[in-house]
């Protein structure tokens, strides 16, 4: 009977990270050492303030909510439900709780005991790696899929931690300071904060007379321990180090090293030649080193990025940013932050091809400088959505000008307009099959020419119109001025507002997407051509759903919210009465966006065309999951814009 209980456990816990990094022994020695305790709702598992207990928690069954005490009451900071991991500050920093844990229904935990996973974390690198990023980002849970996305994205929107701490570029590597500035203890304050400032370090290692390490002082204890205090200059270094301090082999692993810095709260670990303070000190490593270490951060591949106007760097920190991108999808990152993080990215490249596009061509159009014009990215890249380097969609929208300068701004803003797509293609971004693009004369024109595009579409929703619909409304402002594109976007408003009949021809371009499943519950497949027997994710599920989401956020007159599950999130806010519907249609397209991602990464493609067949039996689930929300809103919209009428 025992066996088969832990069997039921390992099973369990195999599904979720980081426990799916474990090999079959591990995870059989975590699964037996695992006790199973049942809560009922509002039951309290530990207070604020409390020692930390010998376990760390995961979600079976039920949910727990993370709460944190505040003068106005207690706040949620949290919701773990399924699979999800909490209490991670007992297994790295063994301190007191900093929030308050208690069942928000009736739930089973696994308890599983620090000591037991403990030596598996220091044998397994992936597993140390994922609590690191998850601990060093502030983050208390550390979550497995989107089943709370809408939670996750809160707490990433209001979170001020670093999340740039999430990713490496390889962790096998570390930049390591060799030569460490060093002093006998002899020393006193003023002459260590002499040489420090000479060496432009940030520490100094006092040291005995063998070169063992005897303490350390920092930038910080100079601060806090003397100016604050008022301390002499004349005291010995040897009253003010922080003493019995932590040492570290010097050919230790980066996740050895890492970690040891979190757990401790250490700014500089001193490493010495056999690890311990009764050896040579040999090097020393600093959070900052960290940073330089870590290559595939968000921060450091923007600050390259801004530092930089070189297509090849751009093109090879773009190439990185997509090693970035698989770690996040694998490790399960809320898609809000990844989708953040990836636009972030892209409107860097473009605001530097921006640049690039102005050094090499404003000069020989002085008449123009003091034009306005707007760059503006349309589709999924304009809904922040567009994490893999698919094809291109752009525009430019510039101020109107007097007829005498007309062709010099149309010759100008199409030169500007075409170098930035072309450095767009230098790194890796495929142009657009059906040329929209700011490098194609017909999209790169005034604000009165823009304003005139969008009523004819309105007020002539032809199956061009509407096409176009879908890609030009969800535009967004990236470079430039972006008071010319709230002006477009309150003229789209007007004439929406005065052309009600339009959002019926969108509603009907809606409804009339075709369906993912066939009648016998399968998935549609293309019938021939190159992606024969392939489910087509983009045009099946992700656009009906974007498609709807547009519509209806249209219809309430909410401007500038662009992202399919921010509008889903809104309308969740708009319409009480369908709020689990349009939340639920917010999870399904993230969980949509990440399969097709991850697609696209391992075939080396765009990822819109899957095989079934290759699914996994839990994939093809979730994916049809996915599907449900489609068909449910699309039977409102048809009752709300009565498309029985228009479909006769």
């Amino acid at each position: 009977m025992a066996n088969v209980i832990v069997n039921r456990v390992a099973e369990f816990l195999k599904s979720f990270p980081p426990f799916s990094f474990l090999g079959k022994e591990e995870l059989e020695i975590v699964a037996a050492s695992v006790e199973i305790k049942y809560f009922e709702k509002d039951e309290r598992l530990f207070l604020q303030g409390e020692p930390a207990q010998p376990h760390f928690f995961v979600v079976k069954d039920g949910g727990f909510a993370l709460t944190e005490k505040k003068d106005s009451g207690e706040d949620i900071i949290e919701y773990c439900d399924q699979g999800d991991v909490f209490g991670v500050l007992a297994l790295l920093g063994k301190r007191p709780y900093v929030l308050n844990a208690h069942a928000a229904e009736d739930s089973l935990l696994y308890f599983v005991p620090v000591s037991v996973f403990e030596s598996i974390l220091n044998q397994n690198s992936r597993v140390a790696l994922y609590f690191a990023a998850g601990f060093a980002s502030g983050q208390v849970v550390v979550r497995q899929d989107l089943s709370q996305s809408q939670k996750a994205r809160k707490v990433f929107r209001n979170d001020s931690s670093d999340h740039s701490l999430l990713i490496f570029s390889d962790p096998s590597v570390i930049k390591i300071s060799e030569n460490v500035l060093t002093a006998n203890e002899n020393l006193n304050i003023q002459e260590a904060a002499k040489k420090m400032a000479f060496e432009e370090v940030s520490s100094i290692v006092i040291v005995n007379d063998q070169n063992h390490p005897k303490g350390i002082i920092t930038d910080k204890d100079l601060r806090k321990r003397v100016v604050a205090e008022g301390v002499s200059l004349a005291t010995p270094v040897s009253q003010l180090m922080t003493k019995n301090i932590i040492v570290k082999k010097s050919d230790s692993s980066f996740s050895d090293l890492y970690l040891c810095m979190i757990k401790n709260r250490l700014h500089h670990l001193v490493l010495t030649k056999d690890g311990t303070i009764h050896s040579s000190v040999c090097g020393i490593i600093s959070d900052h080193d960290v940073l330089l270490s870590m290559g595939n951060s968000p921060a450091v591949l923007i600050h390259a990025l801004l530092n930089t106007l070189d297509l090849g760097e751009m093109k090879m920190i773009r190439d990185r940013a997509e090693q970035m991108l698989r770690y996040y999808l694998e490790n399960e990152v809320a898609m809000d932050f990844v989708a953040s993080v990836m636009t972030e990215i892209n409107d860097v490249i473009l605001t530097q091809a921006n640049i690039i596009a102005q050094k090499k061509h404003a000069a020989d159009y002085p008449e123009l400088e003091k034009v306005k014009y707007c760059f503006l990215s349309l589709g999924s890249e304009g809904r922040q959505e567009q994490l893999l380097r698919t094809d291109q969609d752009n525009a430019i929208l510039y101020d109107d000008v007097p007829d005498h300068l007309k062709d010099k701004a149309n010759e100008y803003f199409l030169k500007i307009g075409s170098e930035i797509v072309e450095v767009l293609i230098h790194c890796g971004v495929s142009p657009c099959p059906g040329d929209i693009m700011a490098s194609n004369p017909k999209w790169v024109q005034p604000l009165s020419k823009w304003k005139e595009y969008f009523s004819d579409w309105i007020l002539k929703p032809t199956e061009e119109a509407l096409l176009n619909s879908s890609i030009f409304f969800d535009y967004r402002p990236i470079a430039g001025s972006k008071l010319l594109a709230d002006l477009l976007t309150e003229h789209i408003y007007e004439e929406i507002g005065k052309k009600h009949f339009f959002l019926n021809f969108l509603a009907k371009n809606a409804y009339m997407n075709p369906a993912p499943l066939g009648f016998f519950k399968g998935f549609v497949v293309e019938k021939s051509g190159e992606h024969r027997d392939q489910f087509d994710i983009k045009a099946r599920a992700m656009m009906p759903l974007a498609d709807l989401a547009r519509l209806l956020i249209f219809s309430h007159g909410v401007i500038k919210i662009n992202n399919t599950f921010k509008r889903f999130e809104k309308l969740a806010e708009l319409e009480p009465v369908y709020q689990d519907l349009f939340i639920q249609a917010g999870k399904a397209y993230e969980i949509l966006m990440r399969m097709r991602a991850l697609e696209g990464l391992q075939q080396g493609n765009n990822g819109r065309y899957i095989d079934p067949e290759k699914l996994g039996k839990l994939q093809k689930q979730l994916l049809k999951n996915t599907f449900s929300p489609i068909s449910e809103l699309q039977e409102i919209v048809r009752v709300r814009f009565q498309l029985d009428y228009f479909l006769k």
